[in-house]
Order: C-alpha cells, then sequence, then structure tokens
C-alpha cells in the first residue's frame, strides 16, 4: 500500500485517484476548488462518469479516499504525486502547461521525503524531462525526487472500466527506482505494463490517441465518396472489420470526433512535428477532414430548404458521445451556433448535456433564431420542421420511423447513422445520413 496524492479532479485525476483507492492505495485528491471539494465528499461526482459515485462513496466511508484543497499537507508526506491536470489547447494547437508547472512548483516546495511525481495528463514528447528539472530547481529540502510517465488510455464513458481493466499499463521511468515503485503501484491491478523511457511512454499517448483518430478520419473520408459512387459505408466497413489487420472497432462512419482528446492530440502531434522540422501529413489530413465533417449535415440540409429563418428544429443529443456529459469539440457545438444565425428555433434534447449547453447558450432568443431545452424526445420533435441526430443515445436509437411522424414535415439528417434508410423511406420520411 502506497501513500498517493493526485493532483486535479477532472476524468484523468479523479478516476485514477478513485481507482487507487479501490485498489487499497490510501489516496488524497487535491482541487484548488472548494466547492468541488465538498460535493466529492458529499459523495457525489462533479463528472458524469459510470460507476465512479459508487466507487467514490464506498472507498470515501472506508477511509482510503480524502479531497482537499490544502497542497501543501496532501504532497508533504506522499510516496508518489499523480498529475492529472489538464492541458488545454491553445491556439496554436500546442498544448498549455501552465497547470504542470503550478504543480510542480507546489510539489517541488513543499514534499519532505524521497517521492516520485507521476504525470499522467498528456503531455508533448519531452515535458516530463522539463518538470523533473523544474521541480528540482525549486526543491526546498534534501529528498530525492524523479519524474516518471504513466499515461492514461481512458474512454469518457467507461473511464473507470477502463482504468480497472485496462488492455496495458503504460509507464516511462528513467532509473529502477522509478520502474520498480510504479510497478508496485500498480501491481494490484493485476494487469500487463510495458515498462519504456520516458520520452517512449509520452509518444505511446499519442501516436495511440492519433492513429484511432486517423482511422475514424479515414472512415469518413470514404463514407463521403460512398455517396458520390452509390456505395453503402456500413456495408463497406462490415466488409473490412473481418480483416483481422483492420479490426471492427473505430470504423464508424459520422460527423467527426470530438471530446477531450483526439481533437487536441492530433493537433498537438502535427505542432511538435513542426516544431521538430516535420510535418506528419496523416495527422494534418485527420484534422482537416474532422474539421469539415462536423457541419457535412448542416450543408446538406442548407441545400434542401431554402431558410432555417423561423422553422422549429429539433436537435437530438448535444454531448460528444453517448454516457458523458463532456461537450468538448462535440459537433453540436459546430451546428447550434450556424442554426441559431440562421434564425432556427432550436429545441434540444439530451438526457445528461442539456444543463452544461445551458451554460454557453442560455435557453431563450440568441443571434436571430431561439434555443429551448426539453425534457423528452417527443417534445423536441412534435410539429418540428427538421431534426438533425448529433449523438447516439440509447433513448435516441431506439426510436422507432413512427415516432418522427410527429414532426411537421419528417424532415430527418442523422450524424450517426443510426436508422435504417429503407424502414425510413418506408414509413414517408425524408432521411439523410452519413456514407449511405
Amino acid at each position: 500500500m502506497y501513500k498517493i496524492a493526485v493532483a486535479g479532479t477532472g476524468y484523468v485525476g479523479l478516476v485514477a485517484g478513485v481507482c487507487f483507492a479501490e485498489m487499497g492505495h490510501m489516496v488524497t485528491c487535491v482541487d484548488i476548488d472548494e466547492e468541488k471539494v465538498k460535493t466529492m465528499e458529499s459523495g457525489v461526482s462533479p463528472i458524469y462518469e459510470a460507476g465512479l459515485e459508487e466507487l467514490m462513496q464506498k472507498n470515501y466511508k472506508e477511509g482510503r479516499l480524502h479531497y482537499t484543497t490544502d497542497y501543501k499537507n496532501a504532497y508533504k508526506n506522499a510516496d508518489a504525486v499523480f498529475i492529472g491536470v489538464g492541458t488545454p489547447e491553445l491556439p496554436n494547437g500546442a498544448a498549455n502547461l501552465s497547470y504542470i508547472a503550478t504543480v510542480a512548483r507546489q510539489i517541488a516546495e513543499n514534499i519532505e521525503k524521497d517521492c516520485l511525481v507521476v504525470v499522467k495528463s498528456t503531455v508533448p514528447v519531452g515535458t516530463n524531462d522539463k518538470v523533473e528539472q523544474f521541480i528540482k530547481d525549486f526543491l526546498i529540502n534534501d529528498v530525492k525526487v524523479e519524474v516518471a510517465s504513466n499515461p492514461e488510455f481512458l474512454a469518457q464513458g467507461s473511464a473507470v472500466k477502463d482504468t480497472l481493466y485496462a488492455a496495458r499499463i503504460i509507464i516511462g521511468t528513467e532509473s529502477k527506482w522509478a520502474e520498480n515503485m510504479l510497478k508496485g503501484i500498480y501491481k494490484p491491478f493485476n494487469i500487463p505494463i510495458v515498462s519504456v523511457n520516458r520520452r517512449s511512454a509520452e509518444m505511446i499517448k499519442y501516436a495511440s490517441n492519433d492513429f484511432l483518430a486517423l482511422k475514424i478520419s479515414y472512415m469518413n473520408d470514404i463514407a463521403n465518396l460512398c455517396e458520390l459512387v452509390g456505395a453503402n459505408i456500413q456495408d463497406v466497413a462490415k466488409g473490412m472489420s473481418y480483416d483481422e489487420r483492420i479490426g471492427a472497432r473505430f470504423l464508424n462512419a459520422g460527423i467527426g470526433f470530438g471530446g477531450s482528446c483526439f481533437p487536441k492530440d492530433t493537433k498537438a502531434l502535427a505542432y511538435l512535428a513542426k516544431q521538430n522540422g516535420y510535418e506528419l501529413k496523416t495527422v494534418e489530413a485527420a484534422v482537416d477532414i474532422n474539421k469539415k465533417q462536423k457541419i457535412m449535415l448542416f450543408k446538406k440540409a442548407c441545400k434542401r430548404l431554402i431558410t432555417f429563418n423561423g422553422l422549429k428544429v429539433a436537435v437530438l443529443g448535444l454531448t460528444f458521445k453517448p454516457g458523458t456529459d463532456d461537450l468538448r469539440e462535440a459537433p453540436s457545438l459546430e451546428n447550434i451556433p450556424l442554426l441559431l444565425n440562421e434564425g432556427a428555433d432550436i429545441y434540444a434534447y439530451d438526457p445528461i448535456g442539456k444543463n452544461n449547453f445551458n451554460k454557453k447558450y442560455p435557453e431563450g432568443k440568441i443571434s436571430n433564431g431561439s434555443i429551448t431545452y426539453v425534457n423528452n424526445i417527443e417534445e423536441a420533435l412534435e410539429n418540428a420542421n427538421v431534426c438533425f441526430v448529433f449523438t447516439e443515445w440509447k433513448e435516441i436509437r431506439e426510436l422507432k420511423p413512427e415516432s418522427f411522424k410527429l414532426m411537421r414535415t419528417p424532415l430527418v439528417y442523422d450524424g450517426r447513422n443510426i436508422y435504417d434508410v429503407e424502414e425510413m423511406k418506408e414509413n414517408n420520411i425524408e432521411y439523410y445520413s452519413i456514407g449511405r
């Protein structure tokens, strides 16, 4: 059992901390927001993530999990401090490392015993070297400190499962001491550990995420061609999936990828390449395709309709994927401003994400249109002139074609290829999807 402090209580930090506690370690999660700490102490998760609250409540009750704003005491006697703060994208595509630097200095000025600092945040290759030097520059006490890389590979919506039952754990270290400690921390997980140097670990994270992003953008590119030549992208994907070299995952065409990882990580790796005098043409192409793909449905609708002004527009799904309340890089954030600018009266439904979206676009009149958040799908569809599907939530996937007959004009633009083309046609629904 190790005494662990975790800096940051977002998707990376909180999930890691809770899972470490579940494996028997003594964990203190650190955040600067006092209200957020009180919320977590009450057993309520600040993020929507399946199974997380139950583990928070269990481990807090059993005394293995604590929350605090007092970073000084949290770091002082920790065996290891895991950094899980955000590295948001800067305007030029680079990663913002200011939060990492703040935590690194706090650690340096407060640790009183030998300590392993572990960076879980996604950072450009070479960052861990700088973090270690930065900590040593500000170190006050005569203690041993090393920095290790331990990138996360969780997916929002399944983060707890992805952490407790990961396919592998990547650790990047520069000494046997650091390697052995990290292996000890992860031993209770009973998951294969891949041990490499720090820079390789940093690159594994980017290379993995960007490969998956490439897969998605490739399928979206092929889907757009399928429409032009009369092929069906779902049939194409099915035929491809039987090839074990390709696999069945990440072959679903749609209106692009979003979230906190793929958009940011593709841009960050492309930026890193340019900084080193190299051009990652494949990754840059994936970014470009994804940007255009997000407004593909809007462009299709513009060709069909003379105007959106005064039309009731049903929007089904606001989050970037089901199972999360995260809106980062969601297609809805690209399309809704365009619709509002064109004068649409939007009725938006999302089982989890509408409160977060309301913070960005408060209910009422906006630009030339308006937005109303509804509690059920039927309310969004009733007398609507057009419907956009942006997120494949279970309740949206399970809709029958008859449901769209609630619309004044059953005109549906499906960004997730949920419904059967022939079935929609048989029910006199004018239906547009991606690559079919």
